[in-house]
């Protein structure tokens, strides 16, 4: 097993490893200012979006790194990606002097496990390297939206706030723009050149920065691709020969072939997600993405037809028993999936990108015939899919509103050596910490010792990310796969109607499509009906959903569309 082998992929993997740990909590509905608790008053509009000329105005110049050259560019919406050996003596200086002018900035963040010791080397070493005394009220990751909304609603707010999208809910959208600083003065158009690896993160991640006309947000690009992929079990598919399926019908069939109940083998696990993606329906991640303009009327996704042919084939799986029976209980979101997976009891399963690396990580020395590896998704009807774009940006660090201008440019430092992109000298500190402390590389790839593995969490890659990159030097077959089926999806990967705005909907329509999520999978197991759903769209209509698309039908008039 090798899970200390070095894994980069600032953007997929992060941002859903995060996101899966998340723990939503109810949002308050009403008409009311949506942060009336907790005071403060901003110039900024609070509700709707900022786009066109507006943005333009606000965001900053972008300038493409030159430290580094990708061994694979970005191509239709993919990251980059790296799939050379490491060489620690040819790392590149990407902050060639220290930015930060030597004071102390507090730093509220999401954390997953076991928060290191305050003074342990890697804060160290990364405040030495960057001029500033960063001190972490780690939080955690789980209960973070409960904590997040009670420090926003108190006036003792830290420095730096990480805020990630799906902890967006309720009253913290307006905490946003009432408790954080625009960052606009230092970083917008040229002013952003001063700190070149924040000039190097794409624009795109930075529109969705912009919060109540301001640019307050620190960005973590994402590919904007999706970032579901259905995974198989290379190895027995090629052992058993199983062809790949090209449509619908085809996995169902496969399915039924794969699948032998008495000997506790099935075909997959739930397959919503890839079911979403074989029909085409608009992404349903972030709620602005499920809206688009179709045949020239503005639809939210549960409105379509693809949405119920989608659960209609999800249904279909389930009803024909090719299903993992975990999964039919309900446990495929909630446990581990790797085990079993690892021990053939399933073959295929939907899930994040980043899960290619991990379970070929996992598994490498034990089970050195296992094999994991990325389906194309395919169009229900064996035609190409039709794939919606995911948010360019998912995470974001703000600047308390009250910070003084010495306090800001000291954060925009640690952001600074934060963005780096891989193959420098600061990405290897931030990402894997002291070599010989924190790591060590053997044959071209960084393994973390022990301490790496208490000291080096998800800390200073909060503040700021570079341009998404995937790279695995200890499996860098995986990371040129990787890339390139990120390339062959982006190709058939549309932009819809709100694609990059950062929308912030009116209060009273916060909890409106809150029941769906649990509707759809009572559908899939059998437990309810197609004509259930088509019943809950018809309310969602009466009690505002009607209402909700007059609002964001306002929002495209008045700022045009991001379609493409």
């Amino acid at each position: 097993m090798t899970p200390n082998a070095a894994s980069a992929s600032s953007g997929p993997s992060r941002r859903s490893f995060l996101a899966s740990t998340a723990v939503a909590t109810a949002a308050v509905a009403g008409g009311m200012p949506l942060l009336a608790a907790c005071g403060g008053t901003d110039s900024g509009s609070r509700e709707g979006t900022t786009s066109g000329k507006d943005a333009k105005r606000i965001l900053p110049a972008f300038v493409a790194s030159n430290v580094v050259t990708p061994d694979i560019p970005a191509k239709n919406g993919s990251a980059i990606g790296f799939t050379s050996k490491l060489d620690l003596a040819t790392l590149k200086t990407s902050v060639p002097k220290k930015l930060g002018g030597g004071g102390e900035i507090t730093v509220m963040s999401p954390f997953w496990g076991s928060p290191p010791k305050s003074d342990n080397a890697y804060y160290k070493a990364m405040n030495d390297l960057i001029g500033v005394d960063v001190k972490w009220q780690n939080q955690d990751g789980n209960t973070y939206e409960q904590k997040l909304g009670a420090v926003l609603a108190s006036s003792d707010v830290p420095d730096v706030v990480v805020v990630p999208g799906w902890n967006m809910n309720g009253k913290i959208p307006s905490a946003i723009m009432s408790k954080f600083a625009d960052l606009g003065p230092y970083l917008s158009g040229d002013a952003v050149k001063e700190y070149p690896n924040l000039a190097a993160i794409p624009t795109d991640a930075w529109q969705r920065s912009i919060f109540g006309g301001k640019l307050r947000g620190l960005p973590q690009p994402a590919p904007y691709v999706p970032g579901i992929v259905p995974l198989y079990r290379k190895d027995i598919f090629d052992k058993e020969g199983y062809e790949v399926p090209r449509s619908a019908d085809e996995f169902m069939a496969l399915a039924k072939e794969i699948t032998n109940a008495k000997a506790k083998r099935w075909a997959c696990l739930d397959m919503k997600w890839t079911a979403f993606q074989a029909f085409g329906v608009l992404s349903g991640s972030e709620k602005p993405l499920g809206w688009n303009v179709v045949d020239g009327k503005l639809v939210y996704r549960i409105e379509t037809e693809e949405y119920l042919e989608a659960l209609e084939w999800t249904r279909k799986l389930f009803a024909a028993g090719v299903v993992h029976p975990d999964a039919k209980l309900g446990k495929s979101q909630a446990t581990d999936p790797g085990p079993k997976f690892a021990a053939g009891e399933f073959l295929i399963y939907a899930n994040n990108i980043s899960q290619w690396w991990s379970r070929t990580a996992e598994q490498a020395v034990q089970n050195p015939e296992f094999k994991i590896w990325g389906m194309d998704v395919f169009g229900h009807d064996g035609g190409d899919p039709t794939l919606w774009a995911e948010q360019p940006a998912g995470i974001f660090a703000f600047v308390n509103k009250k910070a003084s201008e010495s306090v800001i440019r000291d954060v925009l430092a640690v952001a600074n050596v934060t963005a780096a992109p891989y193959g420098t000298k600061e990405y290897m500190m931030t990402n894997y910490g002291v070599e010989g402390t924190h790591y060590t590389v053997k044959d071209g790839v960084p393994i973390k010792t022990d301490q790496g593995n208490i000291d080096v969490m998800n800390a200073y890659v909060m503040v700021a990310s570079p341009a998404a990159t995937l790279a695995h030097p200890d499996f860098p077959e995986v990371a040129k796969a990787q890339v390139e089926w990120q390339q062959r999806m982006g190709a058939f990967t549309k932009k819809s109607s709100f694609y990059g705005m950062q929308i912030t909907e009116p209060a009273r329509y916060t909890n409106l499509s809150n029941d769906f999520e649990q509707l759809e999978d009572d559908i899939t197991r059998g437990r309810k009906k197609i004509s259930d759903m088509q019943q809950a769209v018809s309310d969602w209509k009466k009690k505002g959903g009607d209402q909700l698309r007059d609002w964001y039908q306002k929002l495209l008039d008045d700022n045009g569309s991001a379609a493409s």
